[in-house]
């Protein structure tokens, strides 16, 4: 796909999903990624799992104190792809909590923001950052308000800071309903009946799979003429809508 042999890339949200699939994509293009987590048992599996190229850094990357040491100790890198996802936000607006609306800024907006922010000391003046945000942002679907506020808010940095920062690049991937442990909040049958409603409405016939969005992913990274853009890859969900 690219030949990404001598750039190293910290991936924010790699022991699992998207960031797992990022990482295993990059290292076939020969980058040494640096993955991070919180749970350190698993970032081991995922060292073994992707061999010399990789490394991994145990951190929560929603407290200040953790962040700030987890880059001190990283030291340089070229990209750095954000691919935590929040947990909070969704739902109709007349029963949306404005406590579970402010928890969703702050574990993902706030997150995102923080890392981008928090790693220009570290990242290269040729580098790249990857948001990754949500389909709910550029689609009309009752129920996602909120997660819609969320990712918009992400999304709206991508072009002025991909002018405030340049020559560093800034963007992002939009991603529709993807089959990553996400959905694992739901019984078994309650995700199946779920992802068979939204493959029945994406007019590609299916809901995305993690290495869509890391095709996508790396496309952003190693394309070195591609900046202030945000990547549709939803399946073409957000031209017909669909509700929770």
């Amino acid at each position: 796909m690219f030949d990404l042999r001598g750039t190293r890339v910290l991936i924010a949200g790699g022991s699992s999903g998207i960031g797992l699939s990022t990482a295993e994509l990059l290292v076939t293009c020969g980058a040494d990624v640096v993955i991070n987590g919180r749970d350190p048992a698993k970032l081991d599996q995922v060292k073994e799992r992707l061999g010399p190229q990789a490394s991994t850094c145990a951190f929560d990357a929603g407290n200040a104190e953790e962040r700030r040491r987890a880059l001190a100790g990283i030291g340089a890198f070229d990209h750095l792809v954000v691919a935590l996802s929040g947990g909070k936000g969704a739902g109709p607006i007349a029963g949306l909590a404005p406590a579970d609306l402010r928890s969703g800024f702050d574990g993902k907006f706030w997150v995102h923001f923080s890392l981008a922010q928090e790693s220009l000391g570290c990242l290269d003046r040729t580098g790249s950052i990857t948001f990754v945000t949500a389909i709910s942002a550029r689609a009309a679907n009752p129920g996602t308000a909120g997660l819609a506020a969320i990712n918009a808010a992400i999304e709206g940095m991508v072009r002025p800071l991909a002018v405030e920062l340049r020559p560093r690049r800034v963007n992002a991937v939009s991603p529709g309903v993807i089959d990553t442990p996400w959905w694992n909040r739901m019984q078994p049958d309650q995700k199946q009946a779920a992802f068979a409603k939204f493959a029945a409405a994406t007019p590609a016939g299916r809901v995305g799979r993690p290495e869509d969005i890391a095709q996508s992913i790396v496309f952003l990274i190693g394309n070195s003429f591609m900046t202030g853009c945000v990547l549709e890859c939803d399946g073409g969900l957000r031209l017909v809508g669909q509700s929770l």
